[in-house]
């Protein structure tokens, strides 16, 4: 159900196709657009990778998915965003007492709130950018300070907050989704009050940060108490930042692996990914994102993945088999720390 759900498709199917068929039994699930189970029925070696824009079809309803889950050994949750990346899902597989790929329910949570993540992050000592936390009631906007005051503003009274505390341009962002979706840069106040609304329409929760201008890197991390943490690979957006449409549809966006920075640059990145990973109770895997702002070179944690995409174009395996890893062997080492 969430507004991912076709990248999470690619995800899922570039999983499936990269899993080594001699060593495990597969049972593909889709979950609808309207949060329907069913079994994907389509011979498991016929399946291929599909695109943002195929559609599913060899499908047969699960009449009872609590049942059919339990007879599962271990669950691979390739699902961004809502209902797959939040939490949710996962306190489904914890009632049922099976294992699963990733992050547990707490820190699924955390990392899918971006605000609740800067809280935390700031508990543990890492930049993030200067934020600010918005709901709306009617034609109301509320605001929440760091102490959690609130504040009832009018559109005006917003404006003014915003341009006092942060400065145009900001970037709008609704707190619970990923892959830049409602994402938007507001260079004037009338595009602030537009691109706010835009962002209510995924989610109840705004934040509004403060405009890093810098380079975009990840890092990879892959583990449980020990863990393992790639170098650092560079996005380079075909778009003025990265949008939905520049990272899945835009061939001309670029990543580079490692990053063309200093050695001392990408050590201390790989640390704070680390210190972040442990902050927000991470397990398994997750991929962490930082600006690098230019001319200072300091470090800015944009925010955390806790179900990375896997397409064939996707950071974090590519990140992971810099390591040494091929894609399938990356599976195996996940499947293998699923609890």
């Amino acid at each position: 159900m969430s507004s991912e759900h076709n990248v999470s498709v690619v995800s899922a199917t570039s999983i499936i196709y990269n899993l080594n068929k001699d060593k495990y039994d597969i049972y593909p699930i889709y979950i609808s657009k309207e949060g329907k189970f069913f079994k994907y029925t389509k011979n498991i070696n016929k399946i291929k990778i599909l695109s943002l824009d195929d559609k599913i079809t060899e499908l047969e309803v699960i009449p009872n998915i609590f049942n059919y889950l339990k007879n599962i050994d271990v669950i691979f949750p390739v699902i961004h965003g809502l209902y797959g990346e939040d939490g949710t899902i996962q306190g489904l597989f914890e009632v049922l007492g099976k294992p699963y790929v990733g992050c547990k329910v707490l820190a699924s949570s955390i990392c899918m709130d971006k605000i609740y993540t800067k809280i935390l992050l700031e508990r543990a000592d890492i930049n993030t950018s200067k934020g600010m936390y918005i709901k709306k009631y009617g034609d109301k906007y509320i605001y929440y300070d760091k102490k959690f005051n609130k504040f009832v503003l009018s559109k005006e009274e917003l404006i003014n907050k915003v341009n006092s505390y942060l400065k145009l341009p900001v970037f709008i962002k609704p707190s619970r989704e990923g892959s830049s979706v409602g994402v938007n840069k507001a260079r004037c106040n009338d595009e602030l009050i537009t691109y706010l609304d835009i962002a209510f329409n995924y989610d109840s929760k705004v934040l509004v940060e403060e405009e890093i201008v810098g380079r975009e890197v990840e890092c990879a991390i892959i583990g449980n108490s020990e863990l393992l943490v790639s170098t650092v690979g560079e996005v380079l957006s075909a778009e003025e930042f990265y949008t939905f449409d520049s990272k899945y549809k835009n061939k001309k966006s670029k990543t580079i692996i490692p990053a063309n920075i200093d050695e001392k640059l990408i050590k201390k990145i790989q640390k704070l990914a680390k210190r972040a990973f442990i902050a927000c109770d991470c397990s398994g895997l997750s991929r962490v994102d930082f600006f690098i702002e230019k001319n200072t070179d300091r470090i800015i944690l944009n925010e955390i993945n806790t179900m990375p995409g896997f397409t064939e174009i996707s950071m974090y395996p590519k990140l992971i088999e810099n390591l040494g890893f091929t894609y399938s062997e990356i599976l195996d080492k996940l499947i293998e720390l699923a609890c």
